[in-house]
């Protein structure tokens, strides 16, 4: 049949609409059938430790909602949640409130993992060095009502005019009852490596000799005095069976052997906490996402 050329074109426009006609919906149909493309990942691997928070000090003015969600979203896996600050859970809550902080991590990928404390037990008064002791006590008490695992405790100082060795052996004897008491409660007890000359790696290693306790150990604490004497490694090596968590300075300081830090932890077969203590941040899950990120760099996981 021969088409004149009106015909032809009419026939041709009235086949393209009923073309365009559909497409739409073919296209929206492919679209929908279309699997989405999972987001890419260029971690090569899983760390055999855990990464979490201190609340000192980007996360004070944070409460325990505010805390669990801030971590979840940046993949932080667990808190120490440091005394009075905005998350509130301290030995003034009743049994029904410290049931609830313990379900609301629970229900949640955060795990409370340490109650960070400031007793420190160096006191020369005899009845204020009794006093933080009873007071640790109840502390303790408190970490295992809301779930917690540990208490965090630390020396601060060596007393002007009192021997180091009396003031060591004194902070190691306090730690020893506590010890003791802890085991009844299901908690360890763990000696931040703190404060002026305590710092000092021989001296921790000292405390926690005389303390002679299985539950009690060290929080690595990534101090400058890490490198002092002798160095890094042999200080490393002066405590390295007790460490039981780790706190972390902001990673991207050039003074400090984080790579080297990290690889001798899991040469020890570390598998538990390393908490960042960082400054507060006017964007800190950005901070957090950050610091995580340089976390697994640093063990070669990214």
């Amino acid at each position: 049949m021969n088409f004149s050329r009106r015909q032809f074109l009419k026939t041709t426009a009235l086949h393209c609409g009923a073309v365009a006609a559909l497409s739409p919906k073919i296209f929206a149909a492919e679209k929908k059938a279309r699997p989405s493309v999972p987001s890419a990942s260029f971690v090569t691997g899983k760390s055999g430790m855990h990464l979490g928070t201190v609340t000192y000090n980007i996360a004070k003015d944070w409460d325990v909602p505010t805390l669990i969600k801030n971590c979840t979203e940046t993949g932080f896996e667990g808190v120490e949640l440091r005394t009075t600050h905005k998350h509130g859970v301290e030995v003034t809550l009743n049994a029904e409130q410290r049931a609830e902080v313990k379900r609301r991590f629970a229900d949640s990928p955060v795990k409370l993992w340490s109650m960070g404390s400031a007793f420190d037990y160096h006191t020369p008064d005899p009845a204020k060095l009794r006093q933080d002791i009873e007071d640790t006590k109840k502390y303790i008490v408190l970490s295992q009502d809301v779930g917690s695992t540990g208490v965090k405790v630390r020396p601060n100082a060596l007393p002007k005019g009192v021997p180091p060795e009396k003031t060591l052996e004194q902070i190691g004897r306090s730690l020893r009852e506590l010890g003791d008491f802890a085991r009844d409660h299901g908690q360890q007890i763990r000696l931040e490596i703190h404060g002026a000359e305590t710092s000092l790696l021989p001296n921790a290693k000292r405390i926690l000799d005389v303390a002679d306790h299985p539950l009690v150990g060290a929080c690595w604490n990534s101090n400058a005095t890490d490198l002092a004497g002798a160095g890094f490694d042999a200080n490393f090596d002066l405590v390295k069976n007790k460490i039981f968590t780790v706190h972390l300075r902001d990673l991207y300081h050039e003074d400090y052997p984080f790579r080297k830090l990290f690889q001798r932890l899991k040469g020890i077969g570390f598998t538990g906490f390393c908490f960042a203590e960082i400054p507060e941040s006017s964007d800190p899950i950005r901070v957090m996402k950050y610091f995580r990120s340089l976390w697994l760099a640093y063990q070669g996981l990214l």
